[in-house]
Parts: structure tokens; C-alpha cells; sequence
């Protein structure tokens, strides 16, 4: 049975938590980021995402360069087991919503599984119909 280490994306791009504020900028400003994600010393603490820094960082009035990422990591609102099965793992994307979702092993941080990536895998591994059984 395939798990979700089978299909996630492995090792996602991190800022350690004593980047600045500014330099997750940087990687928000690309269309394709949507969330920085943010390790201290290997353990995932959460992620940064644009709403975070206009609200935490502009609107508060705070210094993007003074201000760490560790500071303003929100926890995630899920995260999904690496060894759990990919039929399972879709269920709780499509209950909660979600079109990417942390993979974390312990406290690490070994990847991001996306809806769209695991209908495709989940496609990929249904058998094919069987055409002579097929009543016309």
C-alpha cells in the first residue's frame, strides 16, 4: 500500500527561525510560494505566509529586518504522518480543505504533500478497468 512519504514532496525550502522577516519577503514575493516554512535546529515550528507578515510585521509597524521568522511562525492548522496511507491522507485534505499540508516526521519537517499531486498519484494507482468485463 503506498503511504504519503511515496508521493509528497520531499525536503521543502525552510528559513531557520532566526531569518528576518525580510528575507521571507524575498521568497513570498515568487507567485508559486505560498507559505515559508520555519525549522529551528532540524524541528518544525510553522510556517509565514504573506497575511502573516502584513499583519505582524507592516501593520504592527516592526522592523522586517529586526523581526524573526521563529517569531512569527504560526503553527499549522494540520500536519500529516509520512507512513499513512495515501486514500487516508486524501480524505483529510479534502475534510479539511486543504491544498498542501506539512509531512512531519516527529518534530521534523520531511516534506509537503499536495491535493493535486496526490489525486494524480492516487489516479496513477487504480488498476485499469478491465474492458472485456464491461457489459454494453
Amino acid at each position: 500500500m503506498s503511504r504519503v512519504r511515496d508521493a509528497m514532496i520531499p525536503d521543502p525550502q525552510t528559513l531557520d527561525a532566526s531569518a528576518s522577516a525580510q528575507e521571507a519577503g524575498t521568497h513570498l514575493v515568487q507567485p508559486d510560494v505560498r507559505a515559508v516554512y520555519v525549522c529551528d535546529d532540524g524541528r518544525f515550528l510553522g510556517v509565514v505566509t504573506r497575511k502573516t507578515l502584513v499583519a505582524e510585521v507592516v501593520a504592527a509597524g516592526r522592523d522586517p529586518r529586526a523581526t524573526t521568522v521563529g517569531e512569527l511562525a504560526e503553527p499549522p492548522n494540520w500536519t500529516i504522518d509520512p507512513e499513512l496511507a495515501l486514500d487516508e491522507a486524501f480524505g483529510r485534505l479534502e475534510e479539511w480543505d486543504a491544498e498542501r499540508v506539512p509531512v512531519v516526521d516527529g518534530e521534523r519537517l520531511v516534506g509537503v504533500l499536495s491535493r493535486s499531486v496526490l489525486q494524480r498519484r492516487l489516479a496513477e494507482d487504480e488498476p485499469p478497468a478491465d474492458v472485456d468485463a464491461l457489459e454494453v
